[in-house]
């Protein structure tokens, strides 16, 4: 007789097996170590635990990967619909079926909380399903003629090889939002993950694919310095793409040597933030605080997304920073693997350093320091400023840390005015009572995305993804990105002669 719960342990298939080599680099389909021999560790942003240590890359590395992702270009866009969706829908299975080692990875490497480490797996997880559709969606068009006999077709094609380098804040979902989709419309992939997080943003995902059975040279992953590498990825005459996530001052760096460089090549970047959240006269105060909390804490506030300013108008302004101080107090700091911690650690000692002097100069400017914590490690408590001037450094610049900012309008102009001022366009976020007068007031923020009601750290595979002025070029996610990864083909077919002028 079978007892209940021996049927119910056979039902639960067993996890498997943690991936292992992940101290190699994936380079044209082998797992190897780097050909500069300079090795440098991963290292755990909270206790300083070695994660695996790396041999870096050099040049003849990426001209491997280049050449490999090349070559297998044409294979893998020759290859039946089907089998490109089934690769991913493969990787999709993977995602789910290792889901607990995703995350374990992302709280160990890049200090993620819980909650955010589920929601970086979550997202890397569907973008990649999203991709899978994309086989199926290389749609082109018919087009009549003026000339008779005439018959004007616009193809759809892959680009071919897509190079793509990714940040340490959301390693994994920030990777595989160009990787997966770049795979699924056919082309092939070089990224360059961030030295922070070499195994969540790139070396992770080519074992998931290597897994998924995606053919050997059509994902390269090389971890090395930019300083070796860096320009020779963007300046390669192979990527016909450059997606970038980062800093706008790298942006416009790789934006002048592929716009403006010898070899004009597209490029998609998803650029700094200062995200502002306003909160308008009829907002419920409870709600805005539990938005401003979630918004700027997430992730120690290192997400381009996240609020970087919040804009309060002056009748409700007490009620919701004594609130908001009360909330932020009392977050829980420390180990991202105790499920009871809402803000880890920052990323790296430069980080937090850069932190420390945005803090002390918003003191000399003036600001009224009303929550601060003093760090302990690299875990950086809530750092609540009050009698902000919105011209200060610390409205101005991005912090990327757990630094609120609170300045106080007095109407919607006024508001608006201070949301605008600023020279990024990311995210935003509007709070208001009436919903059509928020969303009114949302419609004249600056932003590539503004959030109602909701934080301004927000991200759907299927809606688009990106930011105005600073912010970046192009956008992520659904059609837009697919739009990003393609070329149009115009061919023109003349069934019968037709006279010329001569």
């Amino acid at each position: 007789m079978t007892s209940e719960s021996s049927v119910r342990a056979s039902a639960t298939p067993a996890a498997p097996r943690p991936y292992d080599g992940l101290d190699k680099l994936f380079v044209a389909g082998t797992w190897r170590d780097g050909g500069s021999g300079e090795t440098t560790p991963d290292v755990n942003p909270y206790n300083q635990n070695i994660l695996a240590e790396h041999v870096l890359a050099d040049r003849h590395d990426l001209d491997e990967a280049y050449a490999a992702a090349a070559r297998a270009q044409h294979e893998w866009a020759a290859a039946a619909p089907a089998e490109r969706a089934n690769v991913l829908a493969r990787a999709v299975r993977i995602f789910d079926e290792r889901r607990e080692e995703l995350i374990g990875w992302c709280q160990r490497e890049s200090g993620s909380v819980r909650a955010k480490a589920e929601f970086e797996v979550s997202a890397a997880r569907d973008i990649t399903a999203e991709a899978a559709s994309f086989p199926y969606r290389m749609d082109g068009d018919i087009f009549g003629s003026d000339i008779p006999h005439k018959e004007n077709r616009v193809y759809r094609q892959p680009l071919g090889v897509v190079g793509v380098i990714s940040p340490w804040n959301f390693p994994m979902n920030l990777s595989n939002r160009s990787v997966a989709t770049a795979l699924g419309c056919g082309n092939t992939v070089v990224l360059k993950p961030a030295s922070d997080t070499p195994i969540t943003g790139g070396l992770l995902l080519a074992k998931i694919y290597e897994e998924a059975g995606l053919p050997a040279g059509a994902l390269s992953v090389l971890v090395g310095r930019g300083s070796v590498i860096g320009d020779y990825f963007v300046e390669h005459p192979v990527p016909k793409l450059i997606t970038f996530t980062g800093s706008t001052a790298v942006g416009r760096g790789i934006a002048a040597k592929t716009v403006a460089g010898t070899r004009i090549k597209r490029v998609a970047l998803e650029l700094g933030g200062n995200c502002p959240l306003v909160v308008l006269d009829d907002a419920d105060v409870e709600r805005a605080v539990d938005i401003a909390i979630i918004g700027r804490f997430l992730h120690q506030g290192q997400i381009c997304m996240s609020t970087n300013r919040i804009i309060v108008d002056a009748s409700i302004a007490n009620a919701f920073t004594e609130r908001f101080v009360e909330r932020a107090s009392n977050l829980v700091c420390g180990d991202p693997l105790d499920p009871a911690t809402n803000i880890g650690p920052i990323i790296n000692e430069s980080q937090l350093n850069g932190l420390l002097d945005k803090v002390k100069r918003a003191e000399e400017q003036g600001a009224r320091v009303l929550l601060h914590g003093e760090p302990e490690g690299l875990v950086l408590p809530p750092v609540v400023f009050g009698d902000v001037d919105p011209i200060w450094d610390i409205a101005l610049q991005e912090s990327f840390g757990p630094l609120a900012p609170i300045i106080v309008t007095h109407g919607e102009d006024e508001a608006l005015e201070c949301a605008n001022m600023s020279d990024y366009g990311l995210s935003s976020a509007v709070v208001g009572g009436d919903v059509e007068r928020a969303t009114a007031f949302a419609l004249k923020i600056d932003a590539g995305m503004t959030h109602v009601n909701d934080m301004s750290v927000a991200d759907e595979r299927h809606v688009p993804f990106g930011g105005e002025k600073n912010s970046g070029l192009g956008r992520f996610n659904g059609r837009w990105i697919l739009e990003e990864m393609t070329r149009t083909h115009w061919t023109s077919i003349q069934h019968a002669p037709h006279p010329y002028p001569f």
